[in-house]
């Protein structure tokens, strides 16, 4: 896990966008295993906190290759996320990389959903878009605030995915300005009717809390499923 997450972090940095940690070293001792970072102190955000991070995400996201996914594979919280694809669709991506696992999961977890019908009604929801690095798991917990008063980004499930994902994720629990998300809308647009399609995105991750935490998100991925049935 720490392997992966080293080569995230090093690949959020070779964006050059957002400040992230460096990784000094990780490995074994007896029966433990660590990674160890580089020490930021913190601070208090400067008075371009939010106008910066926008700009720095916007420029994180318009890293690009020509599939989506990754070389490897990697993980959300303590679950695996696949990422080996070589498909140039957005959609077909989030079908079969991201979602169909987690329902499968959560199958196995004793919850179960229709999803024949919500995966073909979908497609018609998601517009095709050129693959974005992405943080992956951008919740207000995987952000500070460093002594210089700029975002830093740790605890990254990167890929190259739909950049809606990490706006959807960072609107599911809250903790980020409105002036970060008009700031990022002026400097790289988002397409028509985004706002529209954010819990769809956030389903991803609503799926994930399911399969690590329990039932308490059942009602929520419900929801969201019976909408695009």
């Amino acid at each position: 896990m720490f392997k992966k997450e080293t080569k995230g972090l090093a690949l959020l940095a070779s964006a050059e966008a957002l400040k992230i940690p460096e990784v000094i070293c990780f490995g074994e001792i007896d029966d433990h295993s660590y990674l160890l970072l580089e020490y930021l102190e913190t601070g208090a955000k400067s008075a371009t906190f939010w106008e910066d991070f926008a700009k720095g995400l916007a420029k994180l996201h318009k890293k690009t290759q020509s599939t989506f996914g990754l070389e490897i594979d990697n993980y959300i919280g303590s679950l695996p996320q696949f990422n080996k694809t070589s498909t140039s669709s957005l959609v077909k991506f989030y079908i079969e990389k991201r979602l169909q696992p987690q329902f499968n999961l959560a199958e196995e977890n004793g919850f179960n959903f229709k999803t024949s019908s919500f995966y073909k009604n979908i497609q018609q929801e998601i517009p095709e878009e050129a693959p974005a690095l992405i943080h992956g798991d951008l919740w207000n917990g995987n952000y500070f605030v460093s002594s210089e008063g700029n975002p830093c980004l740790i605890d990254p499930a990167v890929s190259f995915a739909p950049r809606e994902m990490d706006i959807a994720m960072m609107k599911l629990f809250g903790g980020f300005s409105e002036k970060l998300f008009e700031c990022y809308h002026e400097i790289f647009p988002l397409q028509p009717y985004w706002k529209k399609r954010i819990e769809l995105w956030q389903l991803y991750y609503l799926l994930v809390h399911l399969n690590l935490f329990g039932s308490g998100y059942y009602n929520s991925v419900a929801s969201i499923v019976k909408k695009y049935q």
